[in-house]
């Protein structure tokens, strides 16, 4: 008989033990979480388990119309005043939306969330509320002078209670709301840390319950864990109406916002951001970070086009390849995945005899920028065998294309996006994979050469006299 009634007392408590990474419950303590597969997360302390509801506790507040009398003015974007970050979000912000920008520390969150509050409060006329739970209201102030976001209407709170923050919307009625970060502001009716799943869970109901309530856009700042997910339980991404992603290297000026979740609009848009002493500027046409106007005629050198989202960027990448010394030569990669590197030497030796395997190459792509995409690799392998060569590539090439194991050339997507890019930026000639474009579509003023093959387009590569780009 006890037995019994403590298994039904444990039943009606309900799950007693939580994941803090995911929320994941358990009546049992495990090692590791059944739903984000990560170990020692699992604490006891789970709340109580509701029971279901059958009645209606509150009247409704309107009630249901046809579909077709719903005003949909109220569901317009509004323009923030920073365009890049308007085309990731789908032409701005929407009253009631809320928007949740995540990113790595000192990646430059705040720094344009600051600017996009201020121009806001000086387009609008007005009033903006910035709630900073990481750094103080001096703070705050002395990189708003910096990056010149002294607006009249930006009402700055340095809180990190909840019942606080929700009294300083009630007493300002701002026309946006910025909270930094979500992680930081905690509430003194649930149990546990700050950052914890109960309080991220209860903090950011509680926001976005105010801001829809209110029709206020609000935009929550949001920390990452080590693998570069948002941190906090996985319903916090299901809860909001837009994901964010900031990234950047920290060593790079380039900063990128995309959208992994957007209920206003496309998720396949990028932001791009010059991160500078005086603020974050966005850049309409960033290709000419990743290129080298001043090296010509250089060996080692290849450009190729990625598509960041719809946004073709132009890249120059750089190999370098010398005599090794060591038993194991080196493998050395910056800004390409080394896997991939890997890869393409090993297709380059068996596929078109080019003796690398007894040699330390090196490869880097020009001003920081990431390339993940196989579309470069054609790039990458013409850049290894100019370098190994010792002979620069014909000027004014660019080369698009996926290498495969048998050294075979395969179609990337959007090869016309990227080769009206490459004809705007003054390239002259590209060596593309054969059936990549339709004939008679290529852009006027680039010669568009197919190849079949990595050694046919390294051929073609060295064979090519076309007049150089000109100076941009």
């Amino acid at each position: 008989m006890t037995t019994t009634r403590t298994r039904q007392n444990r039943q009606a408590r309900g799950p007693g033990f939580a994941c803090t990474e995911c929320g994941w419950t358990s009546a049992k303590w495990v090692g590791r979480c059944g739903e984000c597969q990560e170990w020692g997360t699992v604490h006891e302390g789970a709340a109580p388990a509701a029971g279901p509801r059958t009645t209606a506790t509150t009247p409704t507040r309107s009630p249901a119309r046809p579909i077709a009398q719903i005003d949909v003015e109220q569901a317009r974007a509004r323009p923030t005043g920073v365009d890049e970050l308007d085309r990731v979000l789908g032409g701005g912000l929407v009253p009631g939306a809320v928007v949740l920008l995540a990113g790595e520390p000192g990646v430059g969150k705040s720094t344009l969330l600051l600017d996009v509050a201020a121009k806001v409060a000086r387009t609008t006329g007005q009033r903006v509320l910035y709630v900073s739970g990481e750094e103080s209201a001096g703070q705050v102030r002395l990189r708003a002078e910096r990056i010149d976001a002294l607006a009249d209407g930006l009402l700055l709170a340095s809180e990190t209670d909840l019942g606080t923050v929700l009294g300083h919307i009630e007493a300002t009625d701002p026309t946006m709301l910025v909270v930094d970060s979500v992680q930081t502001v905690a509430s003194a009716e649930v149990e546990g840390a700050p950052g914890g799943v109960a309080q991220v869970r209860e903090v950011a109901a509680a926001l976005i319950a105010e801001a829809k309530r209110r029709q206020v856009p609000a935009v929550l700042v949001g920390h990452v864990t080590k693998d570069g997910n948002v941190a906090g339980p996985r319903t916090l991404e299901h809860l909001v109406d837009v994901v964010c992603q900031f990234e950047g290297d920290r060593h790079s000026r380039l900063r990128l916002v995309r959208a992994t979740k957007n209920r206003y609009g496309p998720t396949d848009e990028v932001g791009c951001f010059d991160l500078t002493e005086a603020g974050i500027i966005g850049l309409a046409d960033p290709s000419g970070l990743f290129l080298s106007p001043t090296v010509r005629d250089v060996p080692g050198t290849c450009v190729t086009v990625t598509l960041e989202g719809r946004r073709p960027l132009a890249t120059e990448i750089q190999a370098l390849v010398a005599p090794s010394m060591l038993s194991n030569p080196r493998r050395t990669t910056s800004g390409i995945d080394s896997s991939r590197l890997a890869m393409i030497l090993a297709v380059l030796q068996r596929r078109a005899g080019l003796p690398v395997a007894d040699r330390d190459v090196y490869v880097s792509t020009v001003g920081g920028a990431r390339v993940v995409e196989p579309a470069a690799d054609l790039a990458v392998a013409l850049a290894v065998v100019s370098a190994a060569q010792d002979a620069p590539p014909a000027p004014g090439l660019v080369a698009l294309g996926e290498v495969g194991l048998a050294g075979e050339l395969r179609p990337v997507v959007g090869a016309g996006r990227r080769l009206n890019e490459a004809q705007r930026l003054g390239f002259t000639r590209a060596v593309v994979p054969t059936g990549s474009i339709e004939p008679g579509t290529a852009p006027a003023g680039l010669e568009v050469v197919e190849a079949r093959d990595l050694a046919e387009a390294a051929h073609l590569t060295r064979m090519a006299h076309v007049p150089a780009r000109p100076e941009p």
